[in-house]
C-alpha cells in the first residue's frame, strides 16, 4: 500500500483581518511608525484603512478607492497632504513629538 503524502493549505495573510479594536489599530501604527519608515507607515495606513472599509473611506477623503490604494500601497508616495487627509477620514490624528 503506497502512502499518500499529506497536503498543508494556507490561507494568505493580511493584517487588515486582525485590526479589529481601536486598540489593535493604535497598537500596529504605533509599531509601525517606531520603525521609522514612510513607505511602511503609509502601508500601515492603507491596512487600516481595508480593515475601516475602503469606499467608505474614498468617500470621506473625495479620492477613488484605486487612488486610495495605490497612494496607501507599499510602492505609493503619497504627498503629507493625502495622509492627512485619510488620517483625519480614519479618526486618526498625527502628532509630532522629541524624540
Amino acid at each position: 500500500m503506497g502512502k499518500t503524502k499529506a497536503t498543508e493549505k494556507f490561507s494568505r495573510y493580511d493584517t487588515a483581518d486582525y485590526l479589529e479594536t481601536e486598540a489593535d489599530i493604535a497598537a500596529y501604527l504605533t509599531a509601525c511608525a517606531e520603525e521609522d519608515d514612510p513607505a511602511l507607515l503609509v502601508a500601515a495606513l492603507g491596512d487600516i484603512a481595508r480593515a475601516r472599509n475602503i469606499t467608505q473611506l474614498a468617500e470621506k477623503t473625495g479620492m477613488t478607492r484605486m487612488g486610495l490604494y495605490k497612494a496607501l500601497s507599499g510602492q505609493g508616495n503619497p504627498s503629507f497632504a493625502t495622509v492627512s487627509k485619510v488620517a483625519h477620514a480614519l479618526g486618526l490624528r498625527i502628532a509630532v513629538v522629541a524624540s
